[in-house]
């Protein structure tokens, strides 16, 4: 079997940077063992599968190289990069049906715009070595899917330095860091190393957390982000209340084939 087979680097306009993704594009979903061992051996924080459907939309499923995720940003970005440019390149807005639902994403000018579920975090009593786990005392806790934890200062989340074998004893898929940036509405990072992603450079599904938080916080609906990873990635927010446009932009790494 060969696999069209896309390396995206999403959340950045040049290689190098953002957050990498693998996009492979079959013509049917073959048995489940074989996308975990592709996703393995590609050994990126996920890769993306897609099955075309009839009407053009697609089915969308997301891998890390230890396990299959319910919702994944950059990949889905990286995913309607690949069609944009590659699949249907006369095409500027696709829809994906996914474990999280219908998403869609459209091509804005230089951007391109995810339309994806919010999830709230709501307070959460801290784990008890929760200070002790990120180095320094947080100014707040929640959790929706992920630990939400809030810094007071931009330069604590860059600096921070947290357990990884702690946060993976943690009962949700990652740890999200965040503060008020200087440069931009807010900053973050994001840890998943139960999910085999130690950390994750740039994490578009941990925004749908993230911007309804601090659209609340800082009273504006519009909200630029950087997630300060040592790759970095930028991304363009909008709160809708019950869904979030979170835009980006994206570069073409690696196109090839998959045999599998």
């Amino acid at each position: 079997m060969e696999i069209p087979f896309y390396q995206i680097d999403a959340f950045t306009s040049r290689v190098f940077a953002g957050n990498p993704a693998g996009v492979c594009f079959l013509e049917a979903w073959p048995e489940e063992g074989l996308l975990q061992s592709i996703a393995a051996e590609n050994n990126l924080a996920e890769t993306a599968f897609l099955v075309g459907r009839a009407d053009g939309s697609y089915d969308l499923r997301w891998f890390t190289p230890k396990m299959e995720v319910d919702l994944c940003g950059h990949a889905t970005l990286a995913s309607a990069f690949a069609i944009f440019e590659f699949v249907a390149p006369s095409t500027s807005a696709t829809v994906f049906h996914t474990k999280s639902g219908m998403l869609s994403v459209e091509r804005q000018g230089d951007l391109l715009v995810m339309d994806f579920p919010a999830r709230l975090p709501k307070a959460v009593e801290p784990p008890s070595n929760l200070a002790e786990m990120l180095g320094l005392e947080p100014l707040e806790v929640l959790a929706s899917r992920d630990l939400f934890v809030v810094f007071e200062e931009e330069d604590q989340v860059r600096g921070a330095a947290p357990d990884l074998a702690s946060i993976a004893t943690l009962d949700y898929l990652g740890l999200i860091i965040t503060a008020e940036g200087k440069s931009s509405d807010f900053v973050s990072r994001f840890f998943a190393p139960r999910a085999g992603i130690p950390e994750d450079p740039v994490t578009g599904s941990a925004h749908c957390t993230l911007v309804p938080y601090w659209s609340k916080r800082l009273g504006k609906n519009r909200l630029h982000a950087l997630q300060v990873s040592s790759r970095g990635g930028e991304l363009f927010c909008v709160d809708e209340g019950a869904r979030v446009l979170i835009g980006g932009k994206a570069a073409t790494y690696l196109r090839g084939k998959i045999t599998a």
